[in-house]
């Protein structure tokens, strides 16, 4: 069984994604459900998927634990949290109410981009996320390069908190910069409680012109640094399509950058550590 640790459905007509803005968003404005996930998925080997918020609202996060209890392809949802609040807490507990809410595995929330780059290293946030890991759930972690000194804060006071770096932390990789996300994802991946996603990149190169090549010298300092012990695979779909054409080419790109894998690091990567990191045990 192959796990895809990463993937967005939205309505548009329920809820705008207001990150759609510019130029190239074409290929994302429109509905996708669970049945487009189905046709995208197909052929691929996927069969199991965690489903992640997609806005900053709590009502998505309900949306996303109903469907997931009808769903058998979702056997997890990351919801938001807005973990500088001193509200965030008490809204993580009406989800544990809601239908569906034993599919909730993981939180959290944006702090790519934010005016104050120090978001996960504030008091309350390193508080929200220390009781979230009390809860048994899992924090993923949505940075760039800028952001990436407060998470390594925030891992290093939570301690007994299990967390998931999404997309890499988003290099720069259509600008061919390593310097300075290399050297502080070496930092990150000292932590043994934290995991990586190897999603989300093709949207970071250069769209619909990018090769493998491009992505090689960031997937491999992200093997060496976490280890196939500690990744798993995630297609960002369908942000992905803004990039790509097809779901199958971010599981063919994977593929590719992963070809050393050996058949137990396979195992890993492409299930095991999703398993693991959400604490997923019905499938």
């Amino acid at each position: 069984m192959r796990i895809d640790s990463h993937h967005h459905l939205w309505d548009l007509s329920i809820r705008p994604q207001e990150w759609m803005v510019g130029d190239g968003m074409e290929p994302v404005k429109r509905n996708f459900g669970a049945n487009d996930l189905r046709s995208a998925i197909a052929g691929t080997g996927i069969e199991r998927t965690v489903l992640v918020h997609a806005t900053t609202t709590l009502d998505e996060t309900f949306e996303l634990l109903a469907l997931a209890e009808i769903d058998p392809t979702i056997i997890g949802v990351v919801g938001w949290l807005q973990i500088d609040s001193p509200s965030a807490i008490a809204d993580c507990e009406k989800y544990l109410l809601a239908t569906g809410s034993s599919y909730l595995k993981g939180i959290r929330d944006v702090a790519q981009d934010l005016p104050d780059s120090n978001y996960l290293a504030k008091p309350q946030s390193i508080a929200t996320v220390k009781q979230l890991g009390k809860m048994g759930l899992t924090y993923d972690i949505l940075t760039k390069t800028p952001e990436l000194k407060a998470a390594i804060e925030l891992v290093k006071a939570c301690p007994d908190v299990q967390f998931v770096l999404d997309h890499i932390s988003k290099p720069y990789i259509a600008k061919e910069e390593i310097e300075p996300w290399k050297s502080l994802i070496t930092q990150l991946a000292d932590f043994d409680n934290v995991s990586c996603k190897v999603s989300g990149m093709v949207t970071e190169a250069k769209w619909n012109m990018w090769k493998t090549q491009d992505f090689a010298p960031y997937v491999d300092h992200i093997i060496d640094s976490f280890t196939p012990q500690r990744l798993m695979f995630g297609s960002d779909w369908p942000v992905a399509l803004l990039a790509t054409s097809t779901y199958s080419k971010v599981v063919q790109l994977a593929e590719k950058l992963t070809e050393k894998f050996t058949e137990t690091e396979n195992e890993l990567f492409w299930a095991k550590n999703a398993l693991s990191a959400y604490k997923i045990t019905k499938l």
